[in-house]
């Protein structure tokens, strides 16, 4: 858990702002979010392979694009 300390002349919004920012760097919004309902192992493999494959055609997309400019 992100600590931040305040001293007396700041004020709350800054200190929450720096925890805020401290948080999104460890990734805490994004393992509660993953955490918040389980997926079963199955599904988390079926999940995964497809963004693989979509990742996959996206970089295949690109680099035919590009192979079309110097055509």
């Amino acid at each position: 858990m992100p600590k931040v300390y305040v001293e007396q002349n700041d004020s709350i919004d800054r200190a929450l702002k720096h925890f805020k920012r401290k948080c999104e760097r460890e990734g805490l919004f994004y393992e509660i979010k993953k955490r918040k309902h389980f997926v079963k192992p199955s599904e988390h493999k079926r999940k995964q392979k497809l963004e693989a494959r979509k990742k996959l055609l996206k970089k295949l997309r690109q680099e035919r694009e590009r192979m079309k400019r110097f055509d």
